[in-house]
């Protein structure tokens, strides 16, 4: 297969990221087994060297080239840096990775990366690989995975906020922002705003705000400001909710990831997702997964209130 060999067939994917336990595998086992019953040939390929307990068998293991325990004990690195030195080597042996995935020609390959901030905001190696994988024809999306927990802590959303734009700016692909674990919102606390607040990012004014209600963070109300006038400026980050049981929520990833990275599909896979959606939901389900979430939400907070009122 040669580099941006205009004869070689194209190659449709995910290159899944985002911190550690965001859902990453998770996600791809449940991808996998969604976009399969659409008809689609989906391949796993394991991009992680510290993830040694897969859940399922993949069709590529980075294991198979390198492991994180290996370097650790052979190089004395802990666990950053030698997740660094794995992705270098990675890098530096492209050709093993290029090799193995000519045998996935003719699937939709799921990459599932390691968890370390770091290689998605400032590191060149993980950036590098994808960027050979533009060159060896395949049309990538970034799927980038964030605990929707930080939602319940407005200092922490910040955070997260700036750490996705971070990252798209530095990875330089098609991005998709998602909200994982929603199914567990209502165990994480109360929302300070509706949910749609939170995925389509709206006036951050009102969350500088909200902080400045506590005493911690009245001191730095003007790191904030300037925090948040980064984001809206570049006005890039929003998210799409994500709980993997749900199959609404799994089809409304799997259309913005599709058309993030150019994927198509044909009148077979039409059919077969509207008899999937229908069997699942119902043919009269017009909810958007973000209202459906905010429903049960807001419906559980009732619930509660009910039961406290009903004790008193």
């Amino acid at each position: 297969m040669a580099e941006g060999s205009r004869g070689s067939s194209l190659a449709f994917g995910q290159v899944v990221i985002g911190p550690p336990g965001s859902g990453k595998t998770t996600y791809c086992q449940a991808m996998r087994e969604f976009l399969g019953r659409l008809g689609r040939s989906v391949a796993v390929v394991n991009l992680d060297p510290a993830n040694e307990a897969l859940p399922c068998p993949c069709a590529l293991d980075i294991a198979e080239l390198i492991t994180l325990p290996d370097v650790m004990d052979s190089l004395g690195l802990g666990p950053n840096g030698g997740l660094i030195y794995c992705m270098e080597y990675l890098q530096a042996n492209a050709d093993w990775l290029r090799d193995r995935l000519q045998a996935l020609r003719g699937h939709y390959v799921l990459f599932d990366c390691p968890g370390q901030v770091e290689l998605y905001t400032h590191h060149e190696a993980l950036k590098n690989v994808f960027g050979q994988l533009a060159k060896w024809n395949f049309r990538l999306a970034a799927v980038h995975l964030v605990d929707s927990h930080y939602c319940t802590d407005p200092g922490k959303f910040i955070s997260v906020l700036c750490t996705s734009l971070s990252t798209m700016l530095h990875v330089e692909l098609p991005h998709v922002n998602v909200l994982s674990k929603m199914d567990l919102i209502e165990q994480y606390g109360k929302l300070a705003f509706n949910l749609d607040y939170y995925t389509e990012v709206l006036d951050l004014s009102y969350l500088v705000d909200h902080l400045a209600s506590d005493p911690f963070f009245r001191n730095f109300r003007r790191l904030n400001e300037k925090l948040v006038e980064v984001i809206e400026d570049y006005s890039l980050v929003s998210f799409v909710p994500l709980n993997v049981q749900d199959k609404q929520s799994m089809r409304q990833v799997m259309q913005a990831v599709d058309k993030a990275n150019g994927y198509s599909f044909g009148d077979q896979e039409q059919r077969s997702l509207e008899a999937l959606m229908s069997a699942a939901v119902g043919a009269d389900f017009h909810f958007s997964s973000t209202l459906a979430v905010q429903e049960k939400y807001v419906q559980s907070e009732d619930r509660a209130v009910e039961e406290e009122v009903m004790d008193l």
